[in-house]
């Protein structure tokens, strides 16, 4: 990555950190088509790495709240469903991989902004994993399904269980694309040039939850994701 590269993904970095520590979700719609713009080689694998650290501290900042019922639905079919993601990351080509990033983060978000209220189910834990273990493993997206799921929790139950499940999720997706090669050159050094950027990001959050504790940043992040895709859209087009 060039420095004028890096100084971009590192803002967006830590403003992505800042979002998802405070309100669960996020980070991968901010930063997933920022980095298919800019190094698309690195998209998915920099944004799981990076969500390892963020997903873990979120996790033990507020175990207390982990919905260890629904969590443990939800990564059973992630795990499970980390193979369709794996062939999609194998079958597409780099436009191809950037259309499907457009299109899962403006999708997500719609579906975020339209889907009508519901009550949890193991089914619907069920479908939030199987969804996440696809669209988190072939683009680094993979928030919107379980932040709908719990989207009439409280704050600190969604932001914890989400984080155990992305937690879990991210590290059977990063073995997954290690071992058969779908990992590209230097994404581990690039990831840990964008550490500093994630751990500030982290720390804030965690000092904007103290003080403004039911912080709804969801439509912020809708609006960004839609953009964002958008601008990816016409990129390939132009």
């Amino acid at each position: 990555m060039t420095v004028g590269v890096v100084i971009i993904l590192s803002l967006v970095v830590f403003v992505a950190a800042l979002v998802q520590g405070t309100s669960g979700i996020g980070f991968a719609l901010i930063v997933s088509p920022v980095a298919t713009l800019l190094a698309p080689e690195l998209v998915p694998t920099i944004v799981l790495l990076l969500m390892l650290p963020l997903n873990a501290f979120v996790a033990m900042r507020e175990w207390r709240s982990i919905d260890w019922r629904g969590g443990a639905w939800i990564s059973a079919a992630r795990i499970v469903f980390t193979l369709v993601g794996l062939l999609l990351v194998a079958m597409l080509s780099t436009t191809g991989l950037t259309v499907l990033v457009a299109l899962v983060t403006i999708g997500a978000a719609l579906v975020s902004l339209f889907a009508s209220p519901f009550a949890p189910t193991p089914a619907a834990f069920l479908a939030a994993g199987a969804v996440t273990g696809i669209s988190e493993t072939a683009t680094g997206v993979g928030g919107p399904p379980m932040g709908l799921v719990y989207q009439h929790s409280r704050p600190a139950v969604l932001r914890s269980t989400v984080a155990i499940c992305f937690f879990i999720g991210e590290v059977v997706s990063l073995v997954a694309l290690t071992v058969t090669g779908s990992a590209p050159d230097g994404w581990l050094g690039d990831s840990l040039v964008l550490l500093p950027a994630l751990v500030l990001g982290t720390v804030g959050s965690t000092l904007v939850v103290r003080r403004f504790p039911l912080l709804d940043l969801r439509m912020a992040v809708i609006v960004f994701s839609i953009v964002s895709g958008a601008v990816l859209l016409v990129q390939v087009v132009v």
